[in-house]
């Protein structure tokens, strides 16, 4: 079973976990609220971010169990958790427990780390190798389903990073076999990846041309894998939005700099983004919707979090009615 459907477009909202902090408003209890809002205005998930020093920010495990725990309806996903810095065992048994918390509802979505200094230090910092984070990443993920399809029986693994030696994961997650994984990235390697192992993508290309190319990628990779269905496809984009687009412009910059600490201009050649009104969003996402995007999950740059998460859910609906159109495209 899907978590989505892949006849539909689908939408979620961006947790800002890293712009509470960056803002001085570290508090969790209004971020929970504003999870359970998105519920209530339609999103079909919410998404919590990672990374415990180099985009300082709440645990998103952490985060993601207690909105299980105060939402129904919605999907939970983590976007993207930094899986090499964690144990498997002890990623696995969490996995399992936020999946049982959450009633199924949980979608792992896992990244390798952006390749940058203070992706670096974080590795050191938990005295997990840097080097061969991709391959740890890789590891961690089979080792995972292993123990999430037979659990409470003992099992095995060895790999050059990963290794288990008759370890039983009990309980079992909600779902059979664990929770969906998602994984990030772009690139030729890391799109073979995704086609090969994940049940979902969640790229962030800044062109629309990039995503049609790279989709076609994962496809090929999962035909060639011989896999029976083709992973999820999503989009993370990052969204400013007023009925002004010169305020929207604005915004998008201040938040993205304070964010990064990186020029905006830098920013946009590496990530999906856009500033304008709620109406021209909807019009920028649909080349992405023709070139297969399936899933959105909206990352909404705004000081007044609240006042940003009303644009999204304005620019959802405006979505939603203008998607019958757009999913005729590849899938």
């Amino acid at each position: 079973m899907r978590m989505f459907d892949p006849a539909d477009v689908s939408a979620g909202y961006l947790l800002p976990t890293r712009d509470a902090v960056t803002l001085g408003r570290p508090a969790a209890g209004p971020l929970l609220d504003l999870g359970e809002r998105a519920e209530r205005l339609g999103f079909d998930a919410v998404w919590v971010g990672d990374s415990p020093l180099a985009r300082a920010r709440h645990d998103a495990l952490l985060m993601l169990a207690a909105l299980a725990a105060r939402t129904e309806r919605i999907a939970l996903g983590s976007g993207v958790l930094l899986a090499a810095l964690r144990s498997p065992l002890l990623l696995a048994q969490a996995g399992a427990t936020l999946d049982q918390i959450a009633e199924g509802r949980l979608v792992l979505g896992l990244g390798a780390g952006f390749p940058y200094p203070e992706t670096e230090r974080q590795f050191r910092a938990v005295g997990v190798p840097y080097a061969g984070r991709v391959g740890r990443l890789s590891e961690t993920i089979a080792a995972m389903r292993l123990l999430w399809l037979h659990a409470g029986e003992p099992v095995s693994f060895t790999g050059r990073h990963v290794a288990l030696e008759d370890v039983a994961l009990s309980p079992a997650p909600h779902r059979k076999g664990g929770p969906p994984i998602w994984l990030a990235g772009a690139g030729e390697a890391a799109e073979q990846r995704v086609g090969a192992l994940a049940d979902g993508w969640l790229p962030y290309p800044p062109t629309a041309e990039q995503y049609a190319a790279g989709w076609e990628r994962v496809s090929s990779a999962a035909d060639a894998a011989g896999r029976g269905t083709q992973p999820f496809p999503g989009l993370y984009a990052t969204v400013a939005l007023d009925a002004s687009p010169e305020v929207a412009h604005e915004r998008l910059r201040r938040n993205i700099e304070r964010y990064y600490e990186q020029p905006l201009e830098l920013v946009q050649l590496i990530q999906a983004t856009f500033a304008g009104t709620p109406e021209g969003m909807r019009e920028w996402l649909e080349p992405y919707l023709q070139a297969g995007a399936r899933h959105v999950v909206l990352r909404v740059t705004d000081e007044q979090a609240e006042r940003g998460l009303e644009a999204a859910a304005h620019a959802l609906e405006l979505l939603r009615t203008a998607s019958a159109s757009a999913v005729g495209g590849p899938s």
